[in-house]
């Protein structure tokens, strides 16, 4: 199994920091391998301090569950109590917020990135930007585990 090594986090890094100064935001961005494991971490000036941490979360996410953290949102809500069980059982918790993409490429998953600092939206869009720029696959299957509402409940 392949995985992102030191020189393809780099990548994702230079194009992170580019994009946190555009925003003009204090960011933090984590870069996993395939099994969750830490290949890279930064808090760019002026990140709070939990940004960190939740990057990972988010980068650890998308890894381990093989799709982007935030596709999980429905799983969550449809067996919340389910969820938060699972949500602990790693080596970081599993959260299902934007801002955490899964890194595939030629459909192997090599890894997961995290964003933190910026608004939801903010994190989720240079999260995304960094799969496009460094051409990494965006298309993932929908989370079996979520469940439909129920007709006339949503």
């Amino acid at each position: 199994m392949a995985n992102v090594m030191q020189e393809g986090a780099e990548a994702i890094m230079e194009i992170a920091e580019r994009e946190a100064l555009r925003l003009g935001k204090g960011l933090s961005i984590a870069v996993v391998d395939s099994g969750g494991f830490i290949v890279s971490i930064r808090r760019f000036d002026g990140a709070r301090p939990m940004t960190p941490m939740i990057a990972l979360s988010k980068a650890y996410t998308s890894a381990v569950m093989q799709r982007p953290s935030a596709m999980l949102k429905p799983w969550s809500n449809s067996d919340p109590a389910f969820f938060s069980q699972v949500s602990t059982m790693g080596h970081f918790p599993i959260v299902a917020t934007g801002g955490g993409v899964t890194l595939k490429r030629d459909g192997e998953f090599i890894g997961g990135v995290g964003v933190s600092g910026g608004t939801p939206q903010e994190d989720e869009q240079l999260a995304q930007a960094i799969l496009t720029e460094l051409g990494y696959d965006t298309d993932f299957a929908e989370w079996a585990g979520a469940k439909k509402p129920a007709a006339g409940t949503d």
